[in-house]
């Protein structure tokens, strides 16, 4: 095997953070979450949305409303719905689609107790909930790249019991004024964002990407013990055995789901975490070279410029001057 190519662990778990991929990813995009009040509507409204460079979640507590994203036709949202927005445009919130929109943010800052509102309280007939991500930018296409302008998650759909127990808890926590509430509304919408995450991944018509390729018995297994093991020296033949595949109907069938080969896959998630290591400066470079499973640091800060474009060392010092 060439020198560069990463050699053997026995570590059973990737020494720098969690095995399983999703979590890994969320990790990598290191989020930072803001919730915004709820919002309760009677009468004719309309709300506006400024455009955002990363991801929008929100659902439908009680009532129905549309959902209007600039240059697309409006989705009907109902009791129980959930939505992400993928870099969504500038967009709509809307119980009529003739009512003039107010400003999202103005609305916002008026809130009193967790809650804002529009028409008399008395007449109210629908809740909604919301929040937004942002992610390192350096990891984030690694999942926006993957994911749809939309992801709606229905009602009538089989995973929903567990959204709707997280959306009550999540709308409990905006009104409720006890302390720990900013890092409880955080975890949940998180928790909120991976079941999301996992329902798109889950449903009949594949997701592109990894995040699709999750759910099938053989690509995902590999996939799996990739990010369980990341140092270890992975093989085609020994993926294409844990997927219980040829080698060759395996390096197709991986390409044809993931966009990559296996091994680039491999290589381009081991940068993904030695550049965040290296950003937070938590490991030596000799450390992470045997951590990604490289033979040695010269070997590792090789493959790092090749992928990066800049050394190990020097990315180190770009990203503690900036």
């Amino acid at each position: 095997m060439k020198s560069g190519i990463p050699y053997g662990s026995s570590s059973g778990r990737s020494p720098l953070g969690p095995g399983d991929p999703i979590a890994a990813a969320i990790t990598l995009l290191r989020p930072r979450t803001v919730v915004d009040p709820g919002l309760h509507t009677a009468g004719p409204w309309a709300v506006s949305l400024d455009a955002f460079p990363y991801l929008k979640l929100g659902g439908v507590v009680q009532g129905e409303c549309w959902l209007v994203l600039e240059g697309s036709e409006p989705v009907r949202l109902r009791t129980g719905d959930i939505y992400l927005l993928n870099k969504p445009p500038r967009y709509l919130l809307a119980g009529s689609l003739d009512a003039e929109p107010r400003a999202a943010q103005a609305l916002w800052d008026s809130a009193t107790g967790g809650v804002a509102r529009i028409g008399p309280e008395s007449d109210e007939d629908t809740y909604l909930c919301s929040g937004s991500f942002w992610f390192d930018e350096t990891n984030a296409p690694m999942l926006l790249d993957i994911l749809p302008p939309l992801v709606h998650v229905k009602a009538t759909d089989p995973r929903i019991r567990m959204l709707t127990h997280l959306t009550d808890l999540l709308n409990s926590e905006v009104q409720n004024d006890a302390v720990g509430r900013p890092l409880v509304l955080d975890h949940l919408v998180q928790i909120l964002f991976v079941h999301v995450l996992r329902a798109h991944a889950e449903q009949t018509d594949r997701p592109a990407g990894w995040l699709g390729a999750l759910n099938d018995d053989g690509i995902g297994a590999a996939l799996r013990a990739m990010h369980a093991d990341v140092a270890h020296r992975w093989t085609l033949r020994e993926l294409a055995g844990i997927s219980r595949m040829s080698r060759s109907a395996f390096a197709e069938a991986f390409k044809g789901q993931v966009g990559t080969t296996p091994l680039d896959y491999l290589v381009q998630w081991r940068m993904s975490l030695a550049r965040d290591a290296l950003r937070r400066n938590t490991r030596s470079i000799t450390e992470l070279a045997f951590a990604t499973g490289y033979e040695s640091e010269s070997a590792f800060s090789t493959a790092f410029r090749r992928v990066a474009g800049l050394s190990p060392k020097q990315f180190r010092d770009a990203a503690r001057s900036g």
